[in-house]
């Protein structure tokens, strides 16, 4: 139906819900369900899964890794089935906008990498599952969640070649290029070797 693919309202209200989908802080709702304190006052004060792990709960950091990589998922795969494929993309573009600038915050948030992986799980699984490979492997051998992610986010432009999911390409380099702001700091920190390793609490 491509009359309701190009349809200018059903495209924003896709964009809109993928955005307050992508706005749902799931680790700072989840640490203060637990009593752990507020994310933002703890380790790098950041939002997502990395820091929460350094609240020293494995299973609170889990529940936001799948959860922030699920509200990407979720806004590609209901866009795609009400609307269809420009809106998924536009959807899961914003839900990673959501994510990093999300209304509910002062438009403080994460830095995406969890909900950039589902997003490409769900719009290009092969492409996602390469690039989830891609961290997994860059962690093992980094112990750097940040260089894990940079180095995902970096080759993921290379798997669309990979498997031929050009359509995706300019949707995923637009959230690389995103990725690569939002982890600036990151990036002087591992320059310097004062990177902290998966696990470490960030003083």
């Amino acid at each position: 139906m491509p009359e309701i693919a190009t349809s200018p309202v059903l495209l924003i209200l896709a964009g809109l819900c993928g955005y307050l989908l992508g706005s749902v802080p799931f680790g700072l709702v989840i640490t203060r369900a637990l009593g752990l304190g507020d994310l933002r006052a703890i380790g790098s004060g950041n939002i997502g899964a990395t820091n929460v792990l350094r609240t020293g709960h494995k299973g609170a950091a889990l529940a936001t890794l799948v959860l922030d990589a699920g509200k990407g998922a979720v806004a590609v795969l209901i866009a795609r089935c009400l609307v269809g494929e420009d809106a998924a993309q536009l959807a899961g573009g914003m839900a990673f906008l959501g994510h990093l600038f999300p209304v509910w915050l002062g438009f403080k948030g994460g830095k995406g990498v969890a909900t950039f992986l589902g997003t490409l799980l769900a719009l290009a699984w092969p492409v996602g599952l390469a690039a989830c490979a891609t961290w997994l492997v860059a962690a093992l051998i980094t112990r750097i969640s940040s260089a894990s992610a940079l180095i995902a986010a970096a080759l993921s432009g290379l798997w669309c070649f990979v498997f031929g999911r050009g359509d995706v390409l300019i949707l995923t380099f637009a959230l690389t290029v995103l990725v690569y702001v939002r982890h600036w700091p990151n990036l002087k920190r591992i320059k310097a070797g004062t990177e902290p390793k998966i696990g470490h609490k960030k003083g």
